[in-house]
């Protein structure tokens, strides 16, 4: 077992990683920049070590200034948490380089799951289905149209060396692809520093359906079955649930044997999530791989009892799946988890600054992973989540009960946050009802402006 452990990234994340050593008996690093100097991670880590100006670039990208401070701390492996560089393969090889643990799978199996066309191959020669579209990077606008008249408009191009929704555009016709084509390509090599472009068949209402995986370095694998993360703005997460209210068990259970099967086939190891489009007639598409723990991962501990990050970190140290965690895995109840983010819940601009008053909600099946407090500060520098909210009931209807009085009983004053938004969305019929897909959130926000009278 490790004995001490560096934690390569900031906020809540950082704080989770902390309490899963702190219950494993080993000790935690903290690295922070100037900015986040009386964050609540620097608080509670055995040791914190500055790294840096606020800047991200300066700070928690920086890999020379990350490494550093993993010598000068004596650690024996380190853990990216998500965001930052927890998908760099980079990053991964120079741990490994440095005699450092990477809490994570291996630095090819990263970038094979980062370049996003690759990533699309293996999965479809492993036998998990996949959208109609490219059969790699397409090289130009006549090659897209090519692969657009042969899958059939609409098509969306996405960046082979990216997510979150940059580098991507819809093309519903021959006429306008150039100009998305060309736009969608200097989008992708602004922001990825790689401008390479793959074509799939666009689903106009699609679900957004994930899977949680953990694998040791042993050859053991287990699918945690699925989070139904279709609430989303501009390709951003709202709200997460697990199981998802669309998905029977007949295919929940198919495809968690294909994806155990396939993980095995790939050699991945750690924590991972394979995520999936569902079109209206049920079928699911695999879109991408994330390989490290996902924001939403308490949803998935709070239906199946298993400890994640604690999981990760065993995992990393050479243990079993079946010395960390009792299997079958039997997922039990219902959970929800709201992202509260520090933005105008109309606007949806940040909302940076101190905050004046804090009370996270309790009681029975209600966890809060936050690294604010009462005058803690809101940085404009770093992402806007600031808490995450879970709840678990015995059923759907419990859990969202449960949800709706935790979100009436969370305080945050001094900033903005998404917590007003949230609400609505949690008393909209077609929520209520699981009537969701990725656009559920433009035809709510269209409604409400029509009942505002905007």
């Amino acid at each position: 077992m490790f004995k001490k452990i560096l934690i390569a990234n900031r906020g809540e994340i950082a704080l989770r990683i902390i309490c899963a050593c702190k219950e494993l008996g080993i000790k935690a690093v903290a690295i922070y920049s100037e900015a986040d100097r009386h964050s609540l991670h620097v608080r509670f880590a055995d040791e914190a070590l500055c790294i840096g100006p606020a800047r991200a670039s300066e700070s928690y990208l920086n890999v020379p200034a990350v490494i550093s401070a993993a010598e000068i701390a004596n650690v024996d492996a380190i853990h990216p948490g998500y965001g930052l560089l927890s998908e760099n393969a980079n990053f991964a090889q120079v741990c490994e380089s440095s005699g450092l643990k990477f809490i994570g799978p291996p630095p090819e199996i990263i970038r094979m799951m980062g370049e996003k066309d690759k990533a699309r191959q293996a999965m479809k020669r492993c036998g998990v289905p996949i959208l109609p579209g490219s059969d790699g990077v397409i090289g130009s606008e006549g090659e897209a149209l090519e692969w657009a008249q042969r899958v059939g408009f609409p098509v969306i191009v996405k960046a082979a060396a990216g997510g979150g929704g940059r580098g991507m555009r819809v093309i519903r016709s021959a006429e306008e692809l150039p100009r998305m084509f060309n736009a969608a390509h200097s989008e992708a090599a602004s922001a990825f520093g790689n401008g390479d472009l793959y074509m799939e068949k666009f689903i106009e209402r699609p679900r957004h359906i994930e899977f949680q995986i953990l694998a040791d370095e042993h050859g053991n694998v287990v699918s945690l079955g699925e989070r139904d993360c279709s609430i989303q703005r501009r390709h951003q997460k709202l709200v997460e649930e697990s199981p998802s209210p669309s998905l029977s068990t007949e295919l929940r259970n198919k495809m968690n044997g294909i994806l155990e099967k396939t993980m095995k086939e790939i050699g991945y190891f750690n924590a991972g999530t394979v995520e999936f489009l569902m079109d209206e007639d049920g079928s699911l598409h695999f879109i991408e791989m994330n390989t490290r723990i996902q924001v939403e991962h308490p949803v998935t501990e709070s239906v199946t009892d298993v400890d994640l990050v604690k999981s990760q970190i065993l995992i990393a140290a050479g243990s079993k799946l079946t010395d960390i965690i009792q299997q079958p895995v039997v997922p039990c109840g219902h959970s929800i988890e709201c992202r509260i983010n520090a933005e105008h819940p109309e606007k949806f601009t940040p909302s940076a600054g101190k905050i004046t008053a804090f009370h996270a909600p309790g009681g029975t099946g209600v966890r809060v992973d936050t690294a604010q407090y009462q005058e803690g500060v809101v940085s404009p520098y770093y992402d806007s989540l600031i808490a995450k909210l879970i709840v678990r009931g015995k059923d759907r209807p419990e859990a969202l009960a449960r949800m709706r009085r935790a979100l009436d009983m969370f305080i945050v004053e001094g900033i903005h946050t998404s917590i007003p938004l949230q609400q609505r969305i949690l008393q909209d019929p077609d929520f209520e009802a699981g009537n969701v897909d990725t656009k559920f959130m433009e035809r709510f926000m269209v409604k409400k402006t029509a009942e505002s009278g905007g």
